[in-house]
């Protein structure tokens, strides 16, 4: 099974703009996101797909590959269905955020593993939620997994809601989770799920993954306790260099 690592990085972010770009300790974001994803033994190759001609330049600087993709791409997803055609010859694509420059190797080769069964089409990963302001920040999807270990629905909110439980007690009463923003598609599925409009449910909660699971698709789910960290504006870019022990 051939694996294909594909960073989707779009320089025009409405919150932080350039974000790629960013100098983190001496490195720029897309530098730290590619070097961590090297380190991934599961993976056999890695590249960049960006629509911004700064940011090939900046790959190219540092010796990696890099795709320029179409500027009309609504997703990191749509980005990646681009890539995979380009790119022939690979069985599974995964999909690596390119805003968590402190990505977890090991997170890759999870997640790539879900795919040694041949059950799986789409994977992700989910992490236990530890604290009551996590489990209720909007800007956290939650996952509601079934028995299977298959998504079964993502939502803003926290699912399921306890009945007669006051909010604070939640966590003590059932093991919720978070989503950690990382993707796995046979290829054959991502080029049929890019080509999908947007779903009524997604387009409630603003999550893309909900599209897939109204149009029958299941999504399996590895559970990591590793954290994850993406930038999604200057203040995550602090907590980024703090944890690089940069003050």
């Amino acid at each position: 099974m051939k694996i294909l690592g594909i960073i989707p990085a779009r320089f025009a972010s409405t919150r932080l703009p350039g974000k790629p770009l960013v100098n983190l300790a001496g490195k720029t974001m897309i530098k730290r996101v590619y070097q961590q994803a090297l380190k991934a033994n599961f993976i056999n190759h890695v590249v960049v797909a960006t629509d911004d001609k700064r940011i090939v330049n900046e790959v190219k600087s540092f010796g990696g590959n890099v795709i320029l993709t179409s500027t009309h791409h609504q997703s990191g997803t749509d980005r990646c269905a681009e890539v995979a055609q380009k790119m022939s010859g690979y069985d599974v694509i995964i999909n690596i955020q390119g805003d968590e420059p402190l990505i977890n190797p090991a997170q890759i080769n999870l997640l790539a593993s879900c795919f040694n069964s041949p059950n799986t089409s789409i994977a992700t990963l989910v992490k236990k939620i530890e604290k009551y302001d996590e489990l209720h920040n909007f800007g956290t999807p939650k996952v509601v997994l079934n028995q299977h270990l298959e998504a079964i629905y993502f939502s803003r909110q926290a699912l399921p809601h306890v009945r007669d439980i006051p909010t604070t007690d939640w966590l003590a009463q059932h093991t919720f989770y978070k989503h950690i923003g990382i993707y796995g598609f046979l290829t054959s599925t991502l080029l049929s799920v890019s080509k999908l409009p947007a779903s009524p449910l997604e387009k409630m909660e603003m999550l893309e993954q909900l599209r897939w699971i109204e149009n029958g698709y299941k999504i399996k789910v590895a559970i990591t306790d590793l954290e994850s960290l993406s930038v999604d504006c200057i203040e995550d870019v602090g907590k980024v260099l703090h944890v690089l022990g940069v003050t």
